[in-house]
Parts: structure tokens; C-alpha cells; sequence
């Protein structure tokens, strides 16, 4: 191992005995500083990947770093002020403080520290930390200090937290040791006794803010190591809290303290030393202080630390499966802290809540309390610590008796069910009295997303479950789903309730309409829970988790009627959802298909509500208003024919009524202009345009035709979904599309959705959704507004879009792959009466819908239709096209011409296949995604 001390040694022997001024010194100390640092890194990043030992490496990078902070300070005070006989004022210790006080650094960690006086700062004393400074930043190490007396800091941080915290952890380095002796000592008498409750309560606020600022969930798919919910600061947290409260110098003392038992301190330990291995590997990975665990990181660190493929799991899965299992141990940890403090009373429940409880408990107290449980201050609460072990229904009971009346679970009785997994096996998940309990959790009508993220948290509902608990803490290594799965799971049922309860009739209007009609209430909860449970296996997820369904439902006592329900709707959740965005469903075709598959009004309503909670609960932004019309216009024309209608007169009569709506927000247009207007536009635009849209378009053409305009461009920005849209009108040819996608791609501008329609008179209306580029909306409009010109240049001859991309975008030029998607194209003429369906689907990328649709133009084939998706960072584009006669292509080489074109577009993304020795993927067809 490399000996930092020994080097150091030899650089303070050989520096110049004339080098007696500061910058003199600099300039000789500097560089031999650096490559003593260099080499130390490089020695820990080597034994860290020899021994995968995260701590080890931490207390390494500290240990060099008391060298280099030593060294600095030795050469300093022996070349430059030295002090044979110092004052009682010329007394200097030097402490380290916050993360380096505790001895654990990663490589591009802070380093702080404090300069400890003894009343105040002497002319010496100030030189030498001066001079210590300069040289610390000429190393450009990242330095957070003070000076400061000893009364100082005690006034400093009794007014302020942060600094109270970062003296809670204050290590001794060198210098005069009684002086920190006396900052321990009065700072533990004079600002710790007594005020444990005021720390304690600071520490969680901050610790509230901290997560919302990172992103509340800890299964979010990109997490922050360090300040994410269950990452390294939240177990810095447990320890200062314990600390304060305790009064302990090593965390190994929390035993004996009675904060954790043994088995749950390893625990702590392992989650610690885990989470230190992978900030290392972070940190050493991108040469800065990267706390964020991206995407582009994430199969790195899993080859890092040893994962591998395994079970349908790929290595990076496997590793983010540990990552975030180790993140729920550091939030059950927090909840067992949280418990012990309020059993101690430094965490105080608020004045309020303690009046307003002791008349709620009073109507609760005869509903909850039996032979096994209590109400302990409005909390459910076993009697006895045998509870389980008597009668392990009561595993199951604890939650029922939550939801039922409404209550918090104490989590003194939580930690236990945590310790009593052991009594869950097949004879419990076989008793008729814990699957009825189980169910009745499972639909209720209070809050079944919070009381089965309790059992999920306690691990109860992945032992109960096994299925289940197969894809705790899973992620699907993309950018579309950004929770783990069993989160995502959970959050669906969330979003269910609050649908079935009447919470979302704005947000949700016609699932709202529907969830009171339908007659399978508990299949269609069931299938919530159940609908990803195969995911991670090697089978597609769809038919496996309804062999699963079917296996599962009789156990939890739905009737054979309801199992066959939950099982199709599992095998079919992501039929409606493809459908809707990237079917023509003004072609009837497409319609029949759909309604062969659903068969029925009540499974069609099912599948309906199950696919708006499914697309919601993927994350933030991407359920859309468009979404919304397509799934609603989808819904629409499948009832009229599950129903027996006649299809034409209703979809009529439909389009009537939405325009009829559109001509109220219109009062200034007279009737002959609207009717003029709406007859241009054909029954498809009507029925997936969103009537939000249908008003702006409305006064764009408008606005356009007046100004005696044939082509009109405009720019606006959605920060909700955070895309900007594009609106085109233009005289419709061929080229249109692939003039409209060159310019997005020209600006590297990536295409995330778009619409594109032709009105009866040749023109086309083009609505084109990019990724946002940049967080200013005065910086976004400005980008959006160069795309429209080149737009508008390109329909008048004025440029190329073709030369534009090429400059921007030059062949071949290479581009990181974080993910690796097989290509597929599939070629279909049983989908559409009147075109040929060209599916592709593959990696995502600026440019990717223009190539497509100049490779369609290169063929001489019209697209009449473009249904563009994306998933993350798979795109799912289908255009629906025919030849110049305007007949499908049949013909077996015309359709092969069209794969192969296809299939080049993708060539990069085939080459990286076949490099990482996938080349068979290449044939197999993409999953689906909702």
C-alpha cells in the first residue's frame, strides 16, 4: 500500500533550505504535493478494486489527507514562521470538521476544516493559516475552513445548526491539543445538555428539505448518493442525532447505547460501507465530486463492483436491485432511530397533535384494542412481543387494523413484524383468514398505497407475496420508468384510489365516469398490484405475470370469474396504451382489431382505467392531455362497436359535440367562418386533437389565413412536460415531414411526440414536441424560433435541409451508448384498409424521425400518417404509408427494401450490438412499455 507519510517525508527533506517566501515555497511544495496526492489516489482506487472495500478506501483518502494537511503545515511553520518560544496567544490547533472529522473521505470531497485559537488571532497565527490556505488551493483541493476562538465557535454554533453539527464531529489533527480538549468539553456542557429535542427536530427538517431538493422517493431510478433519500447523509443523520442524544463517540457504541441491537447495527454498517464503495467508484469514474448515480454511470459501477447478468437481470439491474435494497435498510434504520427518540422524548410530538389525540383516541381505543394490540398515543401497538409468534395472522391483522380505522402504525410494532418474517410461510400465505385480510387491505377504500408501502417497507408484503417481493427495489434499466418496480406498482394503486374515490374527475375525466360502472372492483385492484410482478425474468412480462395472476387469485379468494378477468387484463396492460399512440384509430381497421382482443364493455372499461393508472404512476409528466384524447377517442370508438352501434353515426355525432364546444370558446367568428373551418379538418383531427390544442390551432390558421399567408410557423413551450412544441401549416407534399424533422434535428432538437394532419384542402397542420434544451424559457423560445425559420427558409428553396444536417450532424459521427436497444421493423398490412403499417422501434436519438422518414421518401413511398412515441430512450415510430399509386405495398422485395433501408438508418446501434456480443438481439422483438 502506498505510505503517504514516507513520501511526504522525503518532500519536506528535499525542500529548498532557501525556500524561506511564500511564494518561493509554493512553487517547490506545489507540484511534489500533487503527485504524492496523485499517487495516493491511485493506490486507493487500486486496492479498491482489489477488495471492493468502500470504508477502507474512505478512511485511506482521510488518512492521506491528514498527511498533505500536516505536511503543508510542518513546511509552513519550519521554512517560513517558525516559533521556537510561542505566546499563550500564539497557540494553534488544527481540527478537521463535518465529513473529513469523521475520517471517511471520497476522492473529491471536501476537505474541513477549523483553526482553533485560543482567544484571538495573533499576527503569527494568521500568517500561518494564510500561507496554509494558498498552498491548499494551489492544489486545487476544495476547502471549507474557519478561525476561530473557542468562545467563537460555541457562540457560532449555538445560533447556527450547520455549525453545531460540524463541530459534533470535530477531530483532532496536530497542534496544541488542549485547546480542543476544551471546544469537546464545554461544547458537550454548555450547547449539547439539555438540548437534544431542538437538535434532534433541526436535523429532521433539514433532513425533509434536503430529500425534497433530491427527489423524495428512494427508488428513484437516478439516485443521489449522498443526498437522496436513503443515501449516505441520512445515516450521517442517524449518527448525529444518536451522538447528540447518546453522548457517544463512536457509532460502534449505538449498541450499548440502546439505539440498535446488534444485529441491527451490522446492518448499519453494511448499508455504510456499501454506499462509501459506490461514492468512491462515482468519484474516481468522472475525476469530480459526482454524487448522482446516472444512467451513463450505472453500468460502469456494476462492472466495477462485480455484478453480473443473472436470472433475466442484467449486471447494472442486479447492482441498482443492491443499491436500492440498501436504501430501504438506511429508511427502516431512520424509523427505528425516529422510534427510540420519541420513546426518550427528544423527538416531541407537537402540542397540537398531542391535544387533538387524546379525544381521537378515546373513539379509536374500544375499535383497536383486543387480546394483541393496543392504542399507544393514537398508534396501533402490540400487547405483548409474542404477538406474531401466537398467531402469525396478526402479521397480517397489525395493517388491516391501520386501515380500518385509519391509524399510524407504532413503529415499535412495525420493527418487530421487520423481525418476525421468519413466521410467514406457506401456512400463513395458505390461510383463508390472512388472504381475506390481505384483500380487503389490498381494495380498500381508504388508503391502500400507504398501508402496503408499510408492509412493503417491513418487508411483509414481499414475504406474504413472493412475486411480489422478487421485484422489491427491481429497476428497468431505462429512462421511462423512473421508479423501481414495486414503487411504480404501489403508486398505480395510489392513483387507482384516488380515481375510485372521485378525487381525479378533473384530471381523469372519462376513467372517473367509468370506475363507477364497473362490476370487477377487486379483479381490477388485483390486477393493479399484479400487472408488472413478471418483470425482470427472461419470458415477456405480460404472460407470465398472468400465469402468475392466475396462480395467485384463488389463494387471495376471487372467484374463478374474477381470476380470469385479473389474468387478461395482466397478459393485455399495455394493448390500449400502444393502440392509442401509435394506431391511425380513425381507420376502422384499427378499431376491430382492438375490440376482438377486448371482447367485452366491461373489460374494455378495465383496461381503460387500469392503463391511465399504469401511464400516471410511470412518474411525473407523462400522463399528457394528448394522451388523455387518444386513449379517450380509442375508448369512444371501440364502445360503439362492443355495443352493438352503428360506429359512423356515433364517431358523427362525437365530432359534432366537440366542435359544437370549440365554436362557444369562438364567439367572435361568425357561423359561415367556423363551419368553413371545422369542414376542413377530417374526423380523425377532431377526435385526437385535445380541445386545449383545437383552440390554438383555431387562431394560428386563423391568424395565418389573414395575414395572407400559405405556410405559418410557431413556438411554445410546456414546462410541465418540459418539451417545446412546434406548430407547422403548410400546403401538404411528400417532403413536409422530413423538411419539419431535418430542422428539429439541424438545432439538435430531439422529437419526443408528434401529430401531423391534412385538411381537406391540401394543407397540412404539423404538431412536432422536442425535448427542452434549456431552462430559460426566454433561451428555449429563442432555440424554437431558429427551427421555425429554417422551417419556413426550407418551404420557400431558400436552403437545403439536407445541407443543414449534414453540418450539423456529419456521418458518423459517434455518440455514447448508455443503452443498447435492438432495432426491429415490422412490416404490416393487416393493421389498415388503405395503408401498409411500417412499425420501428430502437434507441432514440436527435435526428432519428428525420433519417426514418427521408429513408421512407428515398423509396417512393407517401406517408399519409406518423404516430411517434417515445419510451425513454426507446422511440416507437409507425407510419402508415403507400405507394405513389397510393396502394399498399405487397410485394415481398419492395417490403424487404424497406427493411433494409430501415434497418440502416440503425447501423451504429447494430454494430454496438454485435460488439457487446448481442448480435441475436437484433431479430428479437422489443418489449413493450405502457
Amino acid at each position: 500500500m502506498f505510505d503517504a507519510v514516507a513520501a511526504l517525508d522525503k518532500v519536506l527533506d528535499a525542500l529548498d533550505r532557501e525556500a524561506r517566501e511564500p511564494t518561493k515555497l509554493r512553487a517547490a511544495l506545489v507540484p511534489e504535493l500533487k503527485r504524492v496526492i496523485q499517487a495516493g489516489h491511485a493506490a486507493a482506487e487500486a486496492q479498491l478494486l482489489k477488495d471492493r472495500d468502500g470504508m477502507r478506501c474512505a478512511r485511506a483518502l482521510s488518512n492521506l489527507t491528514d498527511a498533505v494537511v500536516r505536511a503543508i503545515h510542518d513546511a509552513v511553520v519550519w521554512r517560513l514562521y517558525p516559533n521556537d518560544n510561542p505566546s499563550t496567544g500564539e497557540q494553534l490547533a488544527v481540527v478537521a470538521t463535518g465529513g473529513y472529522g469523521r475520517g471517511t473521505m471520497a476522492p473529491g470531497s471536501d476537505i474541513d476544516l477549523l483553526f482553533l485559537l485560543p482567544y484571538k488571532q495573533t499576527a503569527w497565527s494568521e500568517s500561518v493559516v494564510e500561507a496554509m490556505l494558498y498552498v491548499l488551493w494551489d492544489l486545487k483541493l476544495k476547502v471549507g475552513h474557519a478561525t476561530r476562538s473557542v468562545e467563537e465557535c460555541l457562540r457560532e454554533a449555538r445560533a447556527d445548526m450547520t455549525i453545531r453539527t460540524a463541530l459534533l464531529e470535530a477531530r483532532f489533527l496536530f497542534g496544541t491539543r488542549a485547546l480542543f480538549e476544551e471546544l469537546v468539553t464545554r461544547f458537550d456542557s454548555e450547547l449539547v445538555m439539555g438540548t437534544a429535542h431542538e437538535f434532534v427536530e433541526a436535523k429532521l427538517r433539514e433532513r425533509d428539505g434536503r430529500i425534497t431538493k433530491a427527489g423524495s422517493s428512494r427508488y428513484l431510478v437516478e439516485p443521489n448518493v449522498k443526498d437522496g433519500k436513503g443515501g449516505l447523509r441520512d445515516l450521517n443523520t442517524l449518527f448525529w442525532i444518536a451522538k447528540y442524544t447518546y453522548r457517544v463517540r463512536d457509532q460502534v457504541e449505538l449498541v450499548a447505547a440502546g439505539l440498535f441491537t446488534a444485529e441491527e447495527y451490522r446492518l448499519f454498517e453494511r448499508c455504510d460501507a456499501f454506499l462509501w464503495r459506490v461514492r468512491c467508484h462515482l468519484h474516481f469514474i468522472t475525476g469530480r465530486s459526482e454524487e448522482r448515480l446516472s444512467f451513463g454511470l450505472q453500468p460502469r459501477i456494476a462492472e466495477r463492483l462485480g455484478f453480473g447478468p443473472r436470472g433475466g437481470l442484467s449486471g447494472v439491474e442486479r447492482f441498482m436491485k443492491a443499491y436500492f435494497l440498501t436504501a430501504k435498510d438506511v429508511g427502516d434504520l431512520t424509523a427505528i432511530v425516529c422510534a427510540e427518540l420519541e420513546a426518550r422524548h427528544a423527538k416531541r410530538t407537537p402540542v397540537l397533535d398531542r391535544w387533538i389525540g387524546k379525544f381521537r383516541d378515546r373513539f379509536r381505543a374500544t375499535a383497536i384494542e383486543a387480546e394483541d394490540f393496543w392504542l399507544d398515543h393514537g398508534r396501533v401497538n402490540l400487547r405483548a412481543e409474542d404477538t406474531f409468534e401466537r398467531d402469525p395472522v396478526n402479521l397480517l391483522r397489525l395493517f388491516w387494523l391501520a386501515d380500518r380505522h385509519n391509524l399510524a402504525i407504532h413503529p415499535d410494532a412495525k420493527r418487530l413484524a421487520s423481525r418476525s418474517l421468519r413466521l410467514i410461510g406457506h401456512g400463513l400465505r395458505a390461510d383463508a383468514e390472512a388472504n381475506r385480510l390481505f384483500l380487503e387491505i389490498l381494495t380498500s377504500r381508504n388508503s391502500p398505497e400507504s398501508v402496503l408501502r408499510q408492509m412493503n417497507e417491513a418487508g411483509v408484503l414481499g414475504r406474504f407475496v413472493p412475486d411480489f417481493g422478487r421485484i422489491v427495489a427491481m429497476m428497468q434499466f431505462n429512462m421511462y420508468h423512473h421508479f423501481t418496480v414495486d414503487e411504480h406498482l404501489l403508486r398505480a394503486l395510489g392513483v387507482l384510489a384516488a380515481i375510485d374515490s372521485g378525487r381525479t374527475e378533473e384530471a381523469f375525466p372519462l376513467v372517473s365516469r367509468l370506475v363507477g360502472a364497473i362490476h370487477n372492483r377487486r379483479a381490477l385492484y388485483v390486477a393493479i398490484l399484479l400487472h408488472d410482478i413478471a418483470k425482470g425474468r427472461p419470458e415477456d412480462h405480460s404472460i407470465v405475470g398472468a400465469a402468475i395472476a392466475g396462480r395467485l387469485c384463488p389463494r387471495f379468494g376471487l372467484t374463478p370469474l374474477e381470476t380470469e378477468t385479473v389474468a387478461w387484463l395482466v397478459e393485455h396492460h399495455l394493448l390500449m396504451s400502444m393502440t392509442a399512440q401509435s394506431r391511425d384509430l380513425s381507420d376502422a381497421k384499427t378499431i376491430e382489431k382492438f375490440a376482438a382482443v377486448v371482447q367485452t364493455l366491461e373489460r374494455l372499461r378495465l383496461l381503460t382505467i387500469l392503463t391511465v393508472a399504469d401511464i400516471t404512476a410511470v412518474g411525473p409528466g407523462v400522463w399528457t392531455a394528448w394522451k388523455g384524447t387518444l386513449m379517450r377517442t380509442l375508448y369512444d370508438e371501440t364502445e360503439v362497436v362492443l355495443s352493438g352501434g352503428h360506429s359512423e353515426f356515433a364517431r358523427t355525432d362525437r365530432v359534432r359535440l366537440i366542435q359544437m364546444s370549440l365554436r362557444e370558446q369562438l364567439p367572435e367568428w361568425s357561423s359561415d367562418v367556423f363551419d368553413a373551418y371545422a369542414g376542413r379538418h377530417n374526423q380523425a383531427y377532431w377526435l385526437k386533437v385535445d380541445g386545449v390544442r383545437q383552440f390554438k390551432n383555431a387562431g394560428f390558421i386563423k391568424a395565418a389565413i389573414e395575414a395572407g399567408r400559405t405556410s405559418a410557423t410557431a413556438v411554445e413551450t410546456d414546462p410541465v412536460r418540459g418539451v417545446t412544441e412546434l406548430s407547422v401549416y403548410a400546403p401538404d407534399h411528400p417532403r413536409l415531414l422530413a423538411i419539419v424533422t431535418g430542422a428539429c434535428a439541424a438545432a439538435g432538437g430531439n422529437i419526443v411526440d408528434a401529430q401531423a394532419f391534412t385538411t381537406s384542402d391540401g394543407f397540412a397542420l404539423d404538431s412536432i414536441f422536442i425535448s427542452r434544451a434549456f431552462e430559460r424559457d426566454e433561451d428555449e423560445m429563442r432555440r424554437g424560433r431558429r427551427i421555425t425559420t429554417a422551417i419556413e427558409r426550407a418551404l420557400k428553396g431558400e436552403i437545403r435541409i439536407a445541407d443543414l444536417v449534414a453540418d450539423k450532424h456529419p456521418p458518423g459521427n459517434g455518440r455514447a451508448k448508455t443503452f443498447l436497444i435492438p432495432p426491429d421493423v415490422a412490416i404490416d398490412n393487416a393493421l389498415s384498409s388503405r395503408e401498409t403499417v411500417v412499425e420501428v422501434t430502437g434507441l432514440d436519438r436527435p435526428g432519428l424521425l428525420y433519417e426514418l422518414t427521408t429513408s421512407l421518401n428515398r423509396l417512393n413511398l407517401n406517408i399519409t400518417s406518423a404516430h411517434v412515441a417515445t419510451f425513454g430512450e426507446r422511440a416507437v415510430d409507425v407510419f402508415y404509408v403507400t405507394d405513389l399509386t397510393g396502394t399498399r405495398v405487397t410485394q415481398p422485395d419492395r417490403q424487404a427494401a424497406i427493411r433494409g433501408a430501415v434497418m440502416e438508418v440503425f447501423a451504429g446501434d447494430v454494430a454496438a450490438l454485435k460488439a457487446e456480443g448481442l448480435e441475436a438481439l437484433v431479430a428479437a422483438p422489443p418489449p413493450r412499455e405502457a
